[in-house]
C-alpha cells in the first residue's frame, strides 16, 4: 500500500506558484493596488498557476531599470529562491530592458507582466480559428518590441550572394523581419474574416439586436444561457468567453438578437484590444448595449467605469444602456456603527439602500438580479421585452409584431 500511495504522489502534476509585485505611487490608494494584485491572483489562478504571495513597495515612479527599487528585489529573489517559486508577475507592463535586468537578479522559470499574463490566458481560452489569429496578432504585436530580451542568439549571419541584408543581417534583424512578415500575414487573413462576418450580420435581416457588456466574469454567459436557453459555457473564471456568440430569443411575441462578448478588464493590453475591435462589432452595431455588473465585487462602480472607457475606445459610446446589477445574493455590507463620528461609507450601504441611491440617480435604466438564482428574471425579461418593442415599433411603425 505505502508503494501505491508512493507512485500516485509521484504522478501528481506539480502545482506551478507566484508570487505578485506591484508599486505604490504618491497619488495611489493602497487599498485599490492591494485589489489589483488581488485580481492579478485570480488571473494566474485562471492561467492554471497557484498565488503564493503578494509585495508591494512605496515609490515616487517605477524605476527605470528594474521597476522596483534594488532591496525589494533582493527580498523577492531570496524568497523565491527559498519557497521554489516558479513565476514573479508584476501588475504593470514591462519594458524589455526591466525584464531582462530583472530576469539576472531574481532566479525563477520566468518573470512576466500583466499585459503576458492576460495574453497567455487568452492563448489558453482560444477555441475558434478567428480567436486564435487575433490572440496570435496580439501577441506577435506584443513581443516585437521586446526580441531581444527573448532571444539571446543575436550572433551575426554571414551574408553572400542571394541572401538579404546585404553584407548580412544579425539574427535579431531576422527575427523581427519574421515577426513582422507574420504580423501582415495575420492582418490579411483577419480581414478575409471579417468580411464573411460582415457578410453573416447583414444577412440576420433587421432584427433588434442587443449586446452583452461588462467586466470579466460579472455573469455575462450566464444570462445568456438563462434568456435563450442556450449552452453558453461559462464557469467562475476570468476570461470564460473569448468568441461572440449570438442567439436569436423570443421574449412572447417579441424576437430579437442577443450578443455576448468578451469581459473588459482593467489595464486590458492594447494589442488585445486592437486585435478584437473587429469581434467586437457586435457590439458597435447593437441598438442596447446590456451592462452587466458584479454589484457584490467592492469596487464595481470602478469596473463599471473600465467598461465604459473601453466601449469609448472601440467607438461604441453613446448607445442606449441598460444596466444589470447581477450577484445581489452574493452583496454584503459592513453595518454601519450609528456612534461613529466617521460619515457612512460606500461599504455601509446596504443592497436597498443602494438600490435607491442609484434609481433616485437618473442614470441609465437598471434591474437588480441573481443569474445564479434567478430571482427577478421575470422583471429582466419585461424590461427587455419594452425595450425591444419600442424600437421594432419605430423602425416597422405599419408591420408591428404586437398588433
Amino acid at each position: 500500500m505505502a508503494f501505491f500511495r508512493y507512485m500516485i504522489e509521484l504522478n501528481k502534476p506539480i502545482e506551478e506558484r507566484a508570487v505578485f509585485v506591484g508599486i505604490i505611487r504618491p497619488s495611489d490608494d493602497e487599498r485599490k493596488v492591494n485589489e489589483y494584485l488581488d485580481e492579478l491572483e485570480f488571473l494566474a489562478e485562471t492561467a492554471g498557476v497557484i498565488g503564493d504571495r503578494k509585495f508591494v513597495q512605496r515609490v515616487d515612479r517605477p524605476d527605470n531599470a528594474t521597476y522596483i527599487r534594488s532591496g525589494k528585489l533582493e527580498e523577492i529573489a531570496t524568497y523565491c529562491e527559498d519557497n521554489a517559486i516558479n513565476y514573479v508577475i508584476f501588475d504593470d507592463e514591462l519594458t524589455g530592458m526591466q525584464q531582462r535586468n530583472i530576469e539576472k537578479i531574481v532566479k525563477c522559470s520566468s518573470i512576466i507582466d500583466r499585459t503576458s499574463l492576460i495574453l497567455e490566458i487568452f492563448a489558453q481560452r482560444a477555441k475558434t480559428s478567428y480567436a486564435k489569429m487575433q490572440v496570435e496578432l496580439a501577441r506577435y504585436n506584443y513581443m516585437l518590441p521586446r526580441l531581444a530580451g527573448m532571444w539571446t542568439h543575436l550572433e551575426r549571419q554571414r551574408g553572400g550572394m542571394g541572401t538579404r541584408g546585404g553584407m548580412g543581417e544579425t539574427q535579431i534583424e531576422i527575427d523581427r523581419r519574421i515577426v513582422k512578415e507574420r504580423i501582415s500575414k495575420l492582418k490579411e487573413d483577419l480581414k478575409k474574416v471579417d468580411k464573411q462576418m460582415a457578410t453573416q450580420r447583414s444577412n440576420r435581416g433587421s432584427l433588434v439586436r442587443l449586446a452583452l457588456v461588462g467586466y470579466t466574469n460579472v455573469g455575462k454567459s450566464t444570462i445568456m444561457n438563462l434568456l435563450s436557453k442556450s449552452d453558453v459555457f461559462a464557469e467562475n473564471k476570468l476570461f470564460a468567453t473569448l468568441d461572440t456568440t449570438v442567439r436569436k430569443v423570443v421574449i412572447d411575441n417579441c424576437p430579437f438578437l442577443l450578443s455576448d462578448t468578451v469581459g473588459f478588464i482593467r489595464k486590458l493590453p492594447t494589442q488585445l484590444i486592437e486585435a478584437f475591435k473587429s469581434t467586437l462589432d457586435e457590439v458597435r452595431e447593437a441598438d442596447i448595449l446590456v451592462h452587466v455588473v458584479d454589484i457584490s465585487a467592492p469596487d464595481f462602480e470602478e469596473q463599471m467605469k473600465v467598461v465604459e472607457k473601453t466601449l469609448s475606445d472601440i467607438g461604441a459610446a453613446g448607445k442606449p444602456v441598460y444596466v444589470i446589477f447581477n450577484k445581489v445574493d452574493a452583496y454584503t455590507y459592513e453595518p454601519y456603527d450609528e456612534f461613529s463620528l466617521e460619515p457612512k461609507s460606500k461599504e455601509n450601504r446596504t443592497l436597498d439602500e443602494l438600490k435607491n441611491s442609484w434609481i433616485a440617480s437618473e442614470k441609465s435604466p437598471c434591474i437588480f438580479i441573481s443569474a445564479a438564482q434567478k430571482t427577478n428574471i421575470a422583471k429582466l425579461r419585461n424590461d427587455l421585452y419594452k425595450m425591444v418593442a419600442e424600437i421594432h415599433a419605430g423602425r416597422y411603425p405599419f408591420n408591428n409584431f404586437l398588433w
